[in-house]
């Protein structure tokens, strides 16, 4: 083995992280019991995340599993008499971190891999307590795991739980809990404003429920349906549509409710593949339709060749050129309008400099004759600074009375010029 080798100096150590964990794992006497408790755990949700990995609607089905899943994940440590008669909703409210409602450490579930490892090690007093903290660290791993689905559990949510009443073998069973629950339902989505209608629509789907239960809901059908098996959505499609057009249309918007991140997830993936070097977003949702569209009808080959298909394909040549003139317009329009704004800000900066030049030419002028008239009344050499003051500022005066003028005039050019741009 390498690891031999490198004990042995015939091969370098290499010196990294994975090297010291394989190290560490090969010298702990229980890393077959502690790998076999992973794959216990494992085997405990690997059911559950493959049959929810789906596009179809399986939501009415989830309070079940989730809560079979939960149930079993808490009979490992959990005391029994806290799991009988659980409902759903009280096994994600089960304090997992509190002690007194764990079996103790030597009881704990940690599976019959690990289990049967544990026993194939001699016994000794060292490994009694080794073993002892093993089925500690298991049980910290399983109160770390049920608390993180119980903070993320949909089973709080009242809809979830109450969903379940569109289960055929649910509605064949037990037809009184199916009805209650349809109420809840109905009653969620009024005070969420999320039925169109208001009170009376509820009103009129809890009745047509309810008739559907006494009548279509008795056949064997319902009893022999197939969760995950036989899409619920064509099931209740052929049973409702005709006698029950609003209880039909309200489980389509129950049934459209996500139960995942799958679908949203598997797009990225295909997102990934159908991108190339510099595409556009139009044709990155063209590539996505075409590969939905291949999916639906099961491989390319089955993809039927319509008439609006075959008259679609004639005409994308031109309807390529239809997108190139419009784009080309559009860059025009885009060019003009940037143009526009340049010329409108810059008239912006040339009204402050006409307001700023305006204001000086008057501070300037005032200035100028407050001068003369203080020389009035003086004489001689003060006389003489007054007026050469006042004269100073009134050729700055000028100076600026031009530079307005200057401006004045660029201002109507730029004007004449967004007008010949409209």
């Amino acid at each position: 083995m390498y690891m031999d080798a490198v004990k042995q100096k015939k091969l370098p150590n290499p010196g990294t992280a994975s090297y010291d964990t394989i190290e560490a794992a090969q010298a702990d006497p229980l890393i077959i019991a502690k790998l076999q408790f992973f794959l216990a755990i494992s085997r405990t949700f690997s059911p559950f995340l493959t049959n929810y990995q789906t596009d179809e609607p399986v939501l009415p089905f989830l309070a079940k599993d989730l809560s079979e899943l939960l149930k079993s994940l808490l009979q490992r440590f959990i005391k029994g008499e806290l799991l009988q008669d659980a409902t759903p909703l009280k096994l994600t409210k089960i304090d997992v971190a509190h002690e007194t409602n764990r079996v103790s450490y030597r009881n704990v579930d940690i599976g019959m891999g690990a289990e049967s490892a544990i026993k194939s090690k001699p016994g000794s007093r060292a490994s009694e307590l080794s073993v002892l903290t093993f089925r500690k660290e298991c049980m910290q791993g399983l109160v770390n795991i049920v608390k993180k689905v119980q903070e993320k559990s949909p089973l709080k949510m009242p809809v979830v739980r109450a969903i379940g009443c569109l289960d055929p073998t649910r509605m064949h069973r037990d037809a009184e809990w199916c009805l209650t629950k349809m109420k809840t339902t109905v009653q969620t989505m009024l005070q969420d404003k999320q039925l169109a209608g208001g009170v009376s629509a509820g009103d009129v789907i809890v009745q047509q429920f309810q008739s559907f239960l006494s009548l279509e809901a008795r056949d064997e059908r319902f009893l022999s349906f197939q969760p995950l098996k036989e899409r619920l959505d064509v099931f209740l499609h052929s049973a409702l549509s005709k006698s029950y057009p609003e209880l039909s249309k309200f489980s389509q918007s129950l049934l459209l409710l996500s139960h995942g991140q799958a679908t949203v997830e598997r797009g990225f993936s295909i997102n990934k593949e159908v991108e190339t070097c510099n595409i556009l977003e139009k044709s990155v949702e063209a590539l996505r339709l075409i590969c939905d569209k291949v999916c639906v009808c099961g491989g390319v080959l089955k993809v039927p060749l319509t008439k609006e298909l075959m008259a679609s394909v004639a005409s994308a040549r031109s309807q390529y050129r239809i997108y190139l003139e419009d784009e080309r317009k559009k860059k025009q329009s885009a060019t003009q309008g940037l143009k526009r704004k340049a010329v409108q800000e810059e008239m912006e900066d040339l009204k402050t400099k006409r307001l700023v030049l305006t204001e000086v030419c008057h501070s300037l002028q005032r200035d100028a004759d407050q001068l003369a008239e203080q020389a009035e009344g003086k004489s001689g050499s003060l006389m003489a600074q007054l007026i050469t003051k006042s004269n100073s500022l009134r050729r700055r005066c000028k100076e600026k009375q031009n530079e307005l003028a200057q401006t004045e005039t660029l201002l109507d050019s730029k004007s004449n010029m967004l007008r010949h741009m409209s």
